[in-house]
């Protein structure tokens, strides 16, 4: 009986082990499946973000800009002026200790030209970029729209439309932005606490740059010639950069490719800008309204810009004895890409000051 008896213990136990190993390669075969199927899952942004960088790099540069956006909380919204639409980012509500931000960019960039700047700013701080007229967004109308003047008319229509105007706040304004914002406050200093013009173009500059140089020679000889700010191919963009950039971002061919894509279709639309902004309307518009600007001045300008001589800071300085000037060692033309940090921290220490001195004057008072 004993041999029979061990001989089922062992099937049994035979058996037992059987279950056991089965059950183990069920688990091994799961845990394969679980992770071949995280691998694709993986897979498929990896996948997209190759496929798009080689063949899309213009869509993944506007993926990536909406990426920074919603990092930085800053929600895209319309405006409306009768049917003129307006697109502009925001962060924060109004009414804080510091007074709203508007932020006017350059000409060619659109509000995501601001991100890196937006990025050290305080939280709390109520901010607001908008598409100038034209770009990106914003609606593209006709000449009337684009020149200096005409670009004053609808931005304050802007900042009517969103309410910006229940209180002061502060204007931010670059390039060709700066050459608005310094107009702006000639003509809407009731809705100001305070402006910053950064490289602002619209002055007339004791030293001209090679870029005005250029232009002057170009406009004396009359011929069609290349705009140095509105590249076709990637030869003239990383050109553009150069001009713009005192150390220029090192970047791959493909996101020279992805920039040049989401310009090219719009280079109309810009030699259609540039020709109103450097005519004879609007070529010193800055210059001619400075008399008018009562508001609070800072200017922030990089020393070695090519694009705007940095002489045009000791033009406003002697315009507006009061006005603070901040010059930023190698630095060129575009400041909030170069300096965004120490840009912003320069705005916020200007509010801060102006802040002060608004209290100091009401206990005077």
């Amino acid at each position: 009986m004993l041999p029979v008896v061990e001989e089922r213990r062992r099937r049994l136990n035979g058996g037992r082990r059987a279950v056991t190993v089965c059950r183990g390669l069920e688990q091994s075969c799961a845990a394969m499946e679980l992770i071949m199927l995280s691998g694709g899952i993986l897979a498929l942004p990896v996948l997209a973000f190759i496929t798009s960088f080689l063949f899309w790099p213009g869509v993944l540069l506007k993926a990536y800009n909406w990426y920074w956006r919603c990092r930085l909380g800053l929600v895209v919204s319309y405006a409306h002026s009768a049917s003129y639409r307006f697109c502009y980012t925001s962060r924060g509500t109004p009414g804080g200790a510091t007074p709203s931000l508007l932020l006017l960019h350059g000409f060619s960039a659109t509000k995501d030209m601001w991100l890196p700047v937006v990025k050290h700013l305080p939280r709390d701080q109520h901010v607001v970029c908008v598409d100038m007229p034209g770009h990106e967004g914003t609606s593209r109308t006709g000449a009337e729209d684009y020149s200096i003047q005409g670009q004053v008319r609808r931005i304050h229509q802007f900042v009517q439309s969103i309410g910006l105007d229940k209180r002061p706040f502060h204007l931010v304004g670059t390039s060709m932005g700066g050459n608005v914002a310094g107009v702006y406050a000639a003509h809407y200093p009731a809705c100001l606490s305070s402006v910053t013009l950064v490289c602002p173009a619209g002055l007339v500059y004791p030293t001209e740059s090679d870029f005005i140089t250029r232009l002057r020679k170009m406009e004396e000889s009359e011929q069609e010639e290349a705009i140095p700010l509105i590249p076709s191919t990637i030869q003239e963009l990383e050109d553009m950069l150069k001009l713009c950039c005192y150390a220029p971002p090192n970047l791959p061919r493909q996101a020279l490719r992805g920039l040049l894509d989401n310009r090219t279709p719009n280079n109309g639309f810009y030699k259609e800008v540039f020709m109103e902004i450097v005519g004879e309307k609007s070529r010193h518009s800055l210059q001619e309204n400075l008399h008018l600007i009562t508001s609070p001045v800072q200017v922030i300008w990089g020393t070695e810009d090519q694009v705007v001589d940095v002489s045009g800071a000791a033009v406003l300085q002697a315009a507006l004895p009061n006005c603070q000037v901040a010059l930023l060692d190698n630095c060129g033309h575009s400041v909030a890409l170069e300096r965004p940090r120490k840009a912003a921290k320069l705005i916020v220490d200007f509010l801060s000051a102006q802040e002060v001195s608004d209290e100091s004057a009401k206990k005077l008072s």
